[in-house]
């Protein structure tokens, strides 16, 4: 369903409206009234004066923000993120370290994989015996990275400001890692595993890694985790791992590395680059905004948490007060399915319900739709809410805050007007 034009809403941007006095000044910057402006929370402030982002452009991409260049990151704008399957071009980029020349050639020939430590015997394969060797599968995953929404922190938080967009949801095709790692013998002193990948450091010291994570040996050994050759009928693009990348889906993107070349069957937790220190993880205890943590208060991030994104319409529409309008996005969990979404356009007071599609597979996000209706014209904000299989459910603000940024999950806003 199509509507009305975009609109600019004109007035201080959101910084001057923090020193607005009241409802009179929200009334002026917005240049109309909001119905439910007595149930708007303190501290919450319109989606309508969020400033507005530049746009760049990369080979094999359309419309993605970019967040910088050494290393390449950039994120999608959520209205671009509308279809089911992520499309090569609109997947968010997140590199640690420079892409190898093999993937921009794709370029397999001489490449292999080779699985060594706590193993009965050392393995090594190239693409075509992984392909033969095991039993292919296809399947629809989130990819997010941990990072997603770190912009939304206060005080803010060091690294790449995303906003919602470091996440997608494309079509894998590989082999389930615990075939491979079987194939190896696995043995009882496994603990963990670290992967190590192609792409170099930004020093180009050849002795550093940009980056070697890894995952618990019962989360390499799920019958979800994979090594993928293909993304959406093609081999993986550059900057998503060619020739080979591993995807633990329902974590942090980062546990799945790219451009493959070794994964390392340990005895402890893997120590490899950014898997010590603060990165990729948040503090065991609720903290006040702006704490100091030890090291040894801080845990490693597994399951991501539930979330959800309206894909449809975008932030700043205008439409009829007459009229219903058709709301859609996608909602997932780390922790298993969606089984329910809300949306509200009251600021939280009253919810109703969307439908809600099941997913294509397990760790596939899911999506929903619903059509509201406003009772006055005006300036309203929708909000969207999911809740997963454990009962967990977005929060209506930033939830805890933590050194580095992780794990926002709040619900998204957009802004409408009703005219």
């Amino acid at each position: 369903m199509k509507h009305d034009k975009k609109i600019v809403f004109t007035g201080q941007p959101r910084r001057e409206f923090l020193r607005a006095s009241g409802l009179t000044g929200l009334f002026a910057a917005l240049g109309g009234p909001i119905p439910f402006a007595d149930r708007l929370m303190p501290g919450i402030f319109p989606e309508a004066l969020a400033q507005a982002v530049t746009t760049g452009v990369i080979p094999g991409k359309r419309g993605l923000r970019i967040l910088g260049d050494r290393p390449l990151n950039a994120e999608t704008p959520v209205t671009l993120l509308d279809d089911e399957i992520t499309p090569n071009e609109r997947h968010f980029v997140r590199n640690n370290g420079l892409v190898p020349e093999r993937a921009h050639r794709q370029d397999a020939k001489g490449w292999s994989l080779a699985i060594d430590g706590e193993v009965e015997r050392e393995l090594k394969v190239n693409l075509a015996e992984l392909k033969q060797r095991f039993r292919n599968h296809e399947r629809a995953l989130v990819i997010e990275c941990g990072g997603n929404g770190r912009a939304g922190f206060h005080p803010p938080a060091s690294g790449n400001q995303w906003t919602l967009g470091a996440v997608g949801c494309a079509l894998y095709k590989g082999v389930l890692l615990r075939d491979v790692l079987n194939e190896a013998g696995i043995k009882r002193s496994a603990v963990y595993i670290g992967y190590y990948g192609e792409d170099q450091h930004l020093s180009r010291d050849p002795a550093k890694h940009p980056i070697s994570r890894g995952v618990p040996i019962a989360k390499a050994m799920d019958e979800h985790t994979m090594l993928a050759w293909e993304m959406n009928g093609k081999p993986l693009p550059a900057h998503h791992g060619f020739p080979l990348r591993l995807i633990c889906p329902g974590w942090p993107g980062s546990t799945g590395g790219k451009w493959l070349k070794r994964i390392w069957v340990r005895d402890r937790i893997h120590d490899g680059e950014k898997m010590t220190g603060s990165s990729y993880r948040v503090p065991r205890f609720p903290v006040a905004p702006g704490t100091k943590v030890p090291g040894e208060e801080m845990e490693i991030i597994h399951e991501m948490p539930v979330k959800s994104i309206i894909t449809t319409p975008g932030t700043g529409v205008e439409i009829s007060a007459t009229k219903p309008l058709h709301l859609r996005g996608h909602a997932w969990s780390g922790w298993g399915n969606i089984t329910a979404m809300h949306v509200s356009n009251d600021f939280g007071s009253t919810w109703i319900a969307a439908t809600l599609k099941p997913p294509r597979n397990a760790y596939a996000w899911q999506r929903w739709e619903a059509d509201m209706k406003f009772p006055t014209r005006g300036y309203y904000e929708v909000w969207a809410r999911a809740t997963d299989v454990k009962g967990h459910q977005q929060p209506m603000v930033v939830p805890g805050w933590n050194p580095k940024g992780y794990l926002n999950n709040a619900m998204q806003r957009i802004a409408v007007k009703a005219i």
